[in-house]
């Protein structure tokens, strides 16, 4: 085991002085989606409510899905796209993107949406100041697969990404799709090779590639790149990332042509070397106007394996040839693509050498932008949330607490106006814990110990 068995729970960490206050909202499985206070007091569940991902409204409001398609046939699939109310009933939903027809199930409309969604008013769906989604009105975003057959990409069918806007009334008024664009990619031979024949297999629906596997899209949203005359980041363009190709892209809404990238290969110019090979991403966006570091690209770079490549002895098949045991926030200047701030074992007070991946997650995870400047971000795979600030210290930690999860997805953070129906608890500091001196209720305590020096020193091996 590389981590502790037992460990505790909820808020560990909390400095009411230096975080931005409010309410963390977070999706479990099989428990369904969870607001906590700042000092982890769970103030709302939504029973059984998927999230993926959840993201609050003002005024009480939740999206999430009620369901998920049966894994033997769909990969990633879920049913609709709600939004309910603050007490769970249904106000808005989406599901007709495919009539499906599974083996022995009843036919049903699905949207298969994944990942994400973004309501009208709000580019990134987590908290801007004056930029409020639309709850009763509006186009919605939706991330969505759709099963396809291209065999200049692959000769296995392949799980496609789907980027829908649908208006109020669930009409679909434009849409992009991923393979549509494949050699814009930048993707180099030897990469088109692998993904032509194995492009990240699942085996649902008697086996489909997810071969992109996109797990964010959001508007740019009004930026100083814009005003400033730069037409690849107008506002209505989108920006994605790809998990397992390992790269970051910009499409013109208008054309649906890739305008930025970042990635799939980060050996091609100076810039990208400095940067590094980010592998596997999470919840890349452009961080909005009116917060701090606005204009910038946010994104988690989970590390872990992913990106395609010419085999070798650690991939076989050219499939996650890149490879990193540790994960790291990253804050872009997205025209001279300099990174402008991160967070990762460094910045954690972790050695990289030895305890570098007590930052990891491979998987899931992502991060947002607080008014206050502070970063949360989430560490999915561990189910942990910390709020951290500019100068990388930590002031707020929390440790989801359920044992029938084994992550987050992940968490956002929204003032305590968004919901006038909870009432928070008191906010208490909570000061991180002297882990030598700390023991659990009849364990013995023995920092007492007389210690002996011993004369001399003896040298290790380095």
């Amino acid at each position: 085991m590389g981590s502790p068995t037992i460990y505790p729970t909820g808020v560990t960490i909390y400095d009411p002085e230096k975080c931005f206050n409010g309410y963390t909202l977070y999706d479990v499985e099989k428990v369904g989606t969870v607001l906590v206070d700042m000092n982890g007091c769970e103030v709302k569940i939504w029973d059984k409510l998927r999230g993926f991902p959840c993201k609050l409204l003002k005024g009480g409001q939740v999206f999430g899905q009620t369901g998920e398609r049966n894994e033997r046939f769909g990969y990633q699939d879920d049913v609709d796209l709600v939004q309910v109310d603050w007490d769970g009933n249904i106000v808005w939903r989406f599901n007709k993107h495919e009539l499906i027809q599974d083996d022995f199930e009843t036919p049903q409309w699905m949207a298969r949406q994944h990942h994400d969604c973004q309501r009208e008013g709000n580019p990134v769906g987590y908290y801007v100041p004056d930029m409020e989604c639309k709850t009763d009105g509006g186009n919605t975003l939706l991330l969505c697969h759709r099963n396809i057959v291209n065999s200049k990409i692959s000769a296995r069918t392949l799980c496609d990404d789907v980027f829908l806007e649908v208006d109020w009334n669930g009409n679909i008024v434009w849409e992009w799709q991923a393979s549509d664009h494949y050699e814009e990619f930048g993707f180099s031979e030897a990469q088109k090779n692998v993904i032509y024949r194995e492009p990240n297999m699942h085996k649902a629906g008697g086996g489909v590639g997810d071969w992109l596997h996109i797990n964010c899209m959001s508007e740019l949203g009004p930026n100083k790149w814009y005003d400033a005359g730069d037409e690849r980041f107008h506002p209505r363009n989108i920006i994605f990332d790809s998990r397992e190709a390992s790269f970051l892209a910009i499409i013109s809404r208008e054309t649906g042509k890739i305008v930025w990238k970042v990635g799939p290969n980060y050996q091609e110019t100076e810039q990208l070397k400095a940067i590094g090979n980010i592998i596997g991403p999470h919840l890349t966006h452009m961080i909005p106007q009116g917060l701090p570091g606005a204009g910038n690209i946010l994104l988690f770079d989970n590390g872990g394996g992913a990106g395609y490549g010419v085999p070798d002895a650690n991939s076989k098949k050219g499939l996650k040839t890149m490879i990193r045991d540790y994960s790291r926030v990253l804050e872009i200047n997205p025209v001279t693509l300099q990174i402008v701030w991160q967070y990762g074992p460094a910045e954690a007070g972790l050695l990289v050498a030895v305890d570098a991946n007590h930052l990891y997650s491979p998987l899931v995870s992502g991060a947002q932008r607080l008014p206050n400047g502070n970063t949360l971000i989430t560490i999915g795979i561990d189910g942990r949330i910390i709020e951290v600030t500019r100068s990388g210290k930590m002031v707020w930690e929390y440790q989801q607490p359920y044992n029938e999860a084994w992550g987050i997805y992940r968490a956002y953070r929204y003032p305590y106006e968004y919901v006038p129906q909870a009432k928070h608890s008191e906010e208490i500091a909570i000061l991180p814990v002297d882990k030598q001196h700390f023991r659990v209720p009849g364990a013995v305590d023995n920092t007492d110990i007389v210690r002996t020096g011993v004369a001399g020193t003896m040298e290790y091996p380095v």
